[in-house]
């Protein structure tokens, strides 16, 4: 493990961090300039992993914040999804400008749902790790958002890669049984634990073709983000055969030997490389299972992507999927986006949960 790149990438998380308390997705890919609240979430769980509880905070803040800001339209959805109406205009977005504001550019992917899970997980684990009291704010933009998810869950909306909007995605109900059942603790409401369940329950009988679980209703093949439903939304356990299944097919048909791993067997984006935040995900469900030598190759693998700066991009050009879809992406938008604050984020999670599950503690001031 190297110590150099948890530096840099603490660095890096820091110095791209606005000072309303956002975390931009990338700061040098135009189309990434933005806040997401996935994104953002977990890069908020790094920071409190390594001890900089103070950067966390300042995330769910403005997180609360924006929130609030725009809980019109979530009301406005609420009182439409209870009516069975389609949405229109009226939804929280998936990504903000870093003063939390819409987007303005059109055609974007911004109904998903699975962020606001994210953040009220992360929410859970920040008060947890950093000892800090439920802020006012916080807790009201938490009753909105899980209010806003219990009533939209069975919605359609783009998956987590902004793709196939008309579809329910497992890793979107994952995230939002995650922040329901962490709301219903440090919201102190019960009533959204017992719709979590529900939610568990139609995953469980909705989500499995063949003994794992897969993309999307209907779906006959696996996504790397399933592995968010044991690891770390706790749909079913690490153990669980289900989960077991899932993740040798993400082996099989994702995982490239002794390398990253690809989003999903189709992949065009870039020419559908290896994502080093997968590999990080993959490795800390492998840390949770006690598999260490795997996440340790894992591991060893992202820290191979940095570039000299101790940068890591969103993947790599490497044994793509459709090779010819590589360049036009890049005469479209430009290189492959670099440094992503995820990439990093996954990089810290790993490294720590490998940390943790040795029982060296899960700080990192004594090495910075």
């Amino acid at each position: 493990m190297q110590p150099n790149l948890l530096r840099a990438s603490i660095a890096i998380i820091l110095e791209n961090q606005a000072p309303a308390g956002s975390y931009v997705a990338c700061p040098n890919f135009p189309i990434y300039q933005y806040c997401w609240f996935r994104d953002g979430a977990y890069t908020a769980y790094a920071m409190n992993l390594v001890g900089e509880h103070a950067s966390a905070r300042r995330f769910h803040t403005w997180c609360a914040a924006t929130i609030l800001r725009h809980a019109e339209q979530a009301l406005r959805a609420i009182e439409k999804a209870r009516h069975h109406l389609p949405l229109g205009a009226d939804y929280l977005h998936t990504r903000y400008t870093l003063e939390g504001e819409e987007g303005r550019s059109e055609g974007w992917a911004n109904f998903q749902l699975d962020g606001f899970g994210t953040w009220l997980w992360a929410v859970g684990e920040h008060l947890h790790k950093s000892g800090d009291t439920l802020p006012g704010d916080w807790q009201q933009a938490g009753e909105l958002a899980a209010a806003y998810l219990g009533a939209l869950w069975s919605y359609p909306c783009y998956d987590c890669w902004e793709e196939r909007p008309g579809m329910i995605h497992p890793h979107t109900l994952a995230a939002i049984y995650g922040g329901l059942m962490a709301y219903s603790h440090w919201g102190g409401n019960p009533a959204f634990a017992q719709l979590a369940q529900g939610i568990r329950d139609f995953l469980l009988n909705r989500a499995v073709h063949a003994g794992y679980f897969v993309k999307y209703l209907g779906a006959e093949d696996v996504d790397a983000s399933l592995l968010g439903l044991a690891v770390p939304y706790g749909v079913v356990a690490a153990e669980d055969p289900l989960m077991q299944a899932t993740v040798r097919r993400i082996e099989q048909r994702l995982r490239v030997p002794r390398g990253g791993v690809h989003r999903y067997a189709t992949d065009t984006y870039y020419g559908g490389g290896e994502w080093i935040l997968l590999a990080g995900w993959l490795g800390w469900y492998y840390a949770e299972v006690g598999e260490d030598a795997r996440a340790l190759e894992l591991l060893t693998w992202m820290e191979a992507q940095a570039d000299s700066a101790g940068q890591l991009p969103e993947q790599v050009p490497a044994n793509l999927i459709a090779p010819s879809f590589y360049r036009p992406w890049v005469e479209r938008w430009g290189p492959i986006a670099t440094p992503l604050l995820w990439s990093h984020a996954k990089y810290l999670i790993l490294y720590q949960a490998l940390k943790r599950y040795r029982g060296t503690g899960d700080s990192t001031h004594g090495e910075r």
